[in-house]
């Protein structure tokens, strides 16, 4: 079945304000630029993002934490963003780090349908507080949710009709599985193509929803 190409602004129209969205990249490497630089121009507020980062001030993810659309961030690192980290001791920003493993497997849980993931990432330290623990074979795990959300923006090399896609690199980082734990997926494309072969195709177009071509913004 085709997918539906749609410029990046009807495909962040979609989107509500006080949404969930799931955005990819690790910090600008796979990053959906032109879908993120069109949420700032719509202004879409009180988001809560999930992402492995937020980038830098000026770059993508880091921008909408600039404008101040995030009410919520579910994120791994914020480091490179020094506006994150002031916005979060203010209180003006309700940030939720969670290590990256377990931030990536909590995300895959809800694509595959799971109940969850055990861990023992984080035993003993705040990451356990309030959380169901497990003892196996004497050890200590937590149990962690499943993460999921309304709209995922992922990034991809290259994408056919079918919504199939490709990567270049390290690019893949948490599109892959950031695409299968959302209501809706949004991709971003560098490069649109009749069909993809099939050696090529990283996720399988059953879990894209619209496609957007960078080149036509």
């Amino acid at each position: 079945m085709m997918k539906k190409t749609i410029s990046a602004k009807e495909a962040i129209s979609m989107i509500k304000d006080g949404s969930t969205i799931m955005v990819g990249g690790f910090l600008e490497c796979g990053a959906p630029d032109v879908l993120v630089d069109e949420l700032v121009r719509q202004n879409k507020k009180n988001l809560t993002m999930i992402s492995n980062d937020t980038t830098y001030p000026d770059a993508d993810k880091g921008k909408l934490i600039v404008n101040k659309q995030v009410k919520k961030l579910i994120t791994s690192h914020i480091g490179t963003n020094p506006e994150t980290g002031r916005q979060m001791h203010s209180g003006e920003l309700d940030v939720e780090l969670v290590p990256m493993g377990t931030l990536i497997e909590k995300i895959r849980a809800k694509g595959t349908g799971l109940g969850g993931v055990l861990t023992p990432t984080g035993v003993g330290t705040l990451i356990e507080e309030n959380k169901k623990t497990m003892d196996i074979d004497g050890k200590k795990f937590i149990f962690e949710k499943p993460l999921g959300a309304d709209f995922a923006l992922i990034y991809g090399s290259k994408v056919d009709k079918f919504g199939n896609v490709s990567y270049f690199g390290t690019t893949r980082n948490l599109n892959t599985i950031m695409a299968t734990a959302a209501e809706t997926v949004i991709i971003q494309a560098d490069e649109y193509v009749d069909c993809l072969d099939p050696n090529e195709v990283v996720i399988p177009g059953l879990f894209i929803d619209y496609i957007v071509v960078k080149e036509d913004k």
